[in-house]
């Protein structure tokens, strides 16, 4: 029988089960409790998740990738002449990204790319470690596919929500696109400094050349932008572009995607940063500035500056280039007609050296040359020896008075034949900041040839039409695009003066006239009583000829016989006429616009001008040859319309009596680009406007010359002395080696021999005859009167040939 046991201890056995028992309960009750807790845990993660998930982004507008690129316009030699953007992208497809170029930016922002889903939490922790190592932040945690994520579909705000709809976002990618695809839309997105957006436009920005064209030291380059582009730009700061470069070398080292050699070589390789073009700028920024305006108003803001598309326009950049030197050079000849303006500045002699330490410093990036111009302070003048000696920074030059011998005080009422400067001290002091112009340096002299230049204040506008096609090949709309963005060729209206007379001419041909007409230069005056007011035109020589043929009253521009035309023509009927010719400017209905007084833009003066050059046709003006979309679709197309609006006889004859402008009259200068040229001078009142325009049977073109207040040019300053020297130089550079081509005569045009002084038969007395060209039905039929024969007085007003 079994010993019982005592109370005490069963009560022993008791006391030692209760802390086992208490214990299995406690963890068991801890289980269901994390059980619990990781039940809300989830729970609530996955409410989270469902929260943020309900207002994430559709990933499927990445698979349709069209990002704000780049507005390319082109010359008519499909070279860049501008660019138009918001943020400055050129999307290429990834096969034509260096594979060091790819691998480069794996290395360095994301080593595992092609292993983790999106996210890597291997890199974070690593970055962490590195980071505090480092002090400061040397790599960052984000994926490739992240960075994607945050580009494309979020804010740049700083948040866990954000971080959270990241993560979730670039998990997203990662099992919907190939690594390939995310690749691409990361290289093309991305910001790498200076508004460059994708490594396309970087590789232009930095290295002047496409991505395809990087070596291995370049590619480095570019892959140590995305942390910081600003901190490692190569422009600012190449110290610490290198010393990025070379992180990156090391990670692609590490990676495996080179051997030791390849990074050595990598590192020796001197940069060549080239700086960034600003291609509005540097090329012809009058003509694309005119692009810009249209495409912006007829596509809008968006397309112009996000939608990529490319625009041919028809400038031709060398004529372009020929309009602007011989501008300047224009523009620099009538400045030193009208006088010195006087210095730029005086200095005393303790702020000599100051001023010299300055030019120093600018000569150190832009060294002098041979006809530069440069600001510089004179240390010396010497009449005895008749020169000036010029300090700029640490070298001398020499001015001679032979070199400011037009330097006279300003005075419009001089012409510049009549003041000339005998002594260097009449126009120059010790101290006083001047702007010269470097000659050619003798060899082993030190001493730079000088001569004394200003900056010109008055200016111009150049414009050159295409005969045919329209096509709008040079406009120059003023002398310094960044001091004015005013385009003087198309914007301005100013009076023509003589410029419009063939206008007046041609009308008159139209009704009855022919180049034999003759009409009587002499004294008409023109009363209105009403405002009390009187109007005696006359000539520029204040001198009347008498009876003068149409071809010598246009060839010496004379004004009285032109308003003596428009008085019987009809001033409506000119006014009509000038709209055949494409002139919509405003005209005031009275005999003054014989004289040019209505203004009228350049572009029009030019194109009316041109329907003489295309035989009667007027041809719309094209600066746009075509505009094409991101994807090539053509949105339109120069399809010049062209209408005939004056009889192609009408058209020759006005040719020929501009010819002879030319070769006998006021536009004689133009002489020398001994071609066939039609032209014609303008001039107007206080000459404040000079105008040359005049074509050849390829080109169309003209030329102004004023000042944007009014003012006068000064004595002299005709449309023969002020413009035609600029028109002259500019047909001659873009003619010279294009062969002779004569103006074709159409049918209904002959020819007759007639006496050059009556503009009837000649007869055997006649001093002088020509061949003169008339429409078929209008020659004369009358012969020239002997000399002894008396004339009524009335056939002197007009002989009706």
């Amino acid at each position: 029988m079994p010993k019982e046991k005592s109370a005490s201890e069963i009560l022993k056995k008791r006391a030692r089960r209760r802390p086992r028992a208490l214990f299995g309960r406690l963890v068991k009750w801890s289980l269901i409790l994390t059980a619990v807790m990781m039940l809300m845990g989830a729970t609530a993660m996955v409410g989270v998740y469902f929260y943020l998930v309900d207002d994430l982004p559709k990933i499927t507008s990445l698979k349709d990738y069209h990002p704000s690129i780049i507005t390319t316009v082109y010359s008519d030699d499909n070279r860049k002449i501008a660019e138009f953007y918001k943020e400055r992208r050129i999307v290429v497809p990834l096969s034509k990204i260096p594979i060091q170029l790819q691998q480069a930016f794996i290395a360095a922002e994301d080593a595992r790319f092609y292993k983790h889903q999106g996210i890597d939490f291997f890199s974070i922790v690593r970055a962490f470690i590195k980071n505090l190592e480092a002090g400061t932040i040397v790599q960052g945690g984000s994926t490739i596919t992240q960075q994607v994520t945050k580009s494309f579909l979020l804010t740049p705000e700083r948040s866990y929500k954000r971080k959270i709809k990241e993560a979730i976002l670039a998990y997203r990618i990662d099992k919907t696109f190939s690594k390939e695809e995310i690749l691409y839309l990361y290289l093309n997105q991305i910001y790498l400094g200076h508004g460059a957006y994708g490594v396309e436009a970087a590789a232009e920005n930095y290295f002047g050349k496409s991505v395809s064209e990087l070596n291995l030291a370049e590619c480095a380059i570019l892959a140590g932008l995305p942390q910081a582009p600003s901190r490692y730009s190569p422009f600012r700061f190449p110290e610490r572009a290198k010393q990025r470069q070379i992180y990156v070398l090391n990670r692609m080292l590490a990676e495996g995607f080179i051997d030791n050699t390849e990074v050595s070589e990598a590192i020796d390789v001197e940069m060549d940063i080239k700086p960034r073009r600003n291609w509005y700028i540097e090329e012809v920024p009058i003509y694309t500035e005119h692009i810009r305006r249209y495409v912006e108003k007829k596509y809008g803001p968006d397309a112009l500056y996000t939608q990529g598309l490319k625009i041919y326009a028809a400038v031709n950049i060398e004529m372009q280039k020929a309009a602007r030197k011989q501008m300047q050079k224009g523009l620099r000849d009538l400045d030193h007609r009208l006088g010195y303006r006087g210095p730029e500045d005086h200095l005393a002699p303790e702020e000599i050296e100051t001023f010299n330490e300055r030019i120093q410093a600018t000569l150190q990036e832009t060294p002098l040359a041979e006809g530069s111009l440069t600001k510089g302070v004179v240390i010396d003048v010497n009449d005895k020896a008749g020169t000036a000696t010029v300090r700029m920074g640490e070298v001398r030059g020499m001015l001679s008075v032979e070199d400011i011998s037009w330097a006279r005080k300003p005075n419009p009422k001089l012409a510049y034949y009549q003041a000339k400067v005998r002594r260097v001290s009449q126009v120059l002091k010790t101290g006083d900041v001047i702007q010269v112009k470097l000659g050619r340096q003798k060899e082993k002299s030190e001493v730079w040839p000088l001569t004394l230049e200003q900056t010109p204040e008055a200016q111009s506008a150049l414009l050159c039409i295409e005969a045919e096609t329209g096509l709008v090949k040079v406009m120059v709309g003023g002398r310094d695009f960044m001091q004015s963005q005013f385009n003087r060729a198309i914007q301005s209206r100013r009076q023509p003066g003589s410029a419009f007379k063939p206008i007046i001419y041609a009308a008159a041909l139209d009704k009855g006239f022919t180049p034999a007409t003759t009409i009587i230069d002499s004294p008409i005056v023109f009363k209105d009583e009403a405002n009390d007011f009187t109007w005696k035109p006359k000539n520029y020589g204040k001198k009347f000829y008498g009876p003068t043929l149409l071809r010598t009253a246009l060839a010496k521009s004379r004004n009285v016989v032109t308003i003596k035309i428009l008085q019987e023509i009809g001033i409506d009927y000119c006014i009509d006429y000038a709209r055949k010719l494409g002139i919509q400017s405003e005209m005031p209905r009275d005999l003054s616009i014989a004289l040019g007084s209505s203004g009228i833009s350049l572009l029009e003066l030019v194109n009316a001008y041109a329907v003489f050059a295309n035989q009667g046709y007027l041809v719309e003006p094209a600066f746009i040859t075509k505009i094409e979309d991101r994807d090539g679709n053509i949105l339109e197309e120069m399809n010049p319309s062209r209408e005939r609006v004056i009889d192609k006889s009408t058209a020759y004859i006005m040719t020929s009596l501009l010819e002879s402008v030319v070769k006998e009259g006021t536009g004689r200068r133009v002489n020398a680009l001994n071609r066939p040229v039609a032209g014609k001078t303008g001039t107007t009142n206080d000459l404040q406007d000079a105008w040359f325009v005049g074509y050849t049977p390829r080109f169309i073109s003209g030329v102004w010359v004023g000042y944007d207040n009014g003012r006068t040019l000064g004595k002299g300053e005709t449309g023969s002395r002020t413009a035609s020297p600029i028109w002259l130089g500019f047909m001659d550079a873009i003619l010279k080696d294009k062969p002779v081509q004569m103006f074709q005569v159409p049918e209904g045009v002959v020819f007759a021999k007639i006496d050059a002084q009556t503009g009837l038969l000649p007869i055997p007395e006649s001093p002088k005859t020509r061949f003169e060209c008339f429409k078929e039905g209008t020659v004369p039929t009358e012969y020239t009167k002997k000399p002894d024969t008396i004339v009524d007085a009335e056939s002197f007003f007009k002989s009706d040939m």
